[in-house]
């Protein structure tokens, strides 16, 4: 049981956080969105505010326990969509910033955000089995 508290501790808290900077700064992460070249311009602001709020709600509902399964099968799926846009950029050779938790840093797509998206999957991934 404790395990399920530090999973859900550690997946949710990092959606909630990512969720929340991204949505003090809409405008930015719009930029981010579209500078991955993948979301035709019609679609990059709703983007821009929707995702955000399911990264926010998923974590909430896996911090509170609620619909704890399908919150996590969210997570989880938003992860792998992360991970195959932080490949597809890399394979492409943009020299973007992530944008995976907001503005912070302005740190650019790289190894680091792999090995981040990849343990979060992990963790993400376990969840949804132990629930």
């Amino acid at each position: 049981m404790k395990l399920n508290v530090i999973l859900r501790l550690l997946v949710g808290g990092a959606f909630v956080v990512a969720g929340a900077l991204k949505v003090a700064d809409p405008a930015k992460f719009a930029l981010d969105v579209s500078n991955y070249r993948l979301v035709p311009y019609e679609l990059i602001n709703l983007v821009a505010i929707l995702l955000p709020w399911i990264e926010i709600t998923a974590g909430l509902f896996v911090l509170a326990g609620i619909w704890l399964r399908a919150a996590a099968l969210v997570i989880t799926s938003l992860t792998v969509m992360f991970l195959v846009l932080i490949v597809s950029a890399l394979a492409r050779g943009l020299n973007i910033e992530c944008g995976c938790f907001g503005t912070v840093g302005g740190k650019h797509i790289g190894l680091v955000n792999l090995v981040i998206d990849s343990a979060l999957l992990a963790l993400s991934a376990l969840l949804v089995k132990r629930s």
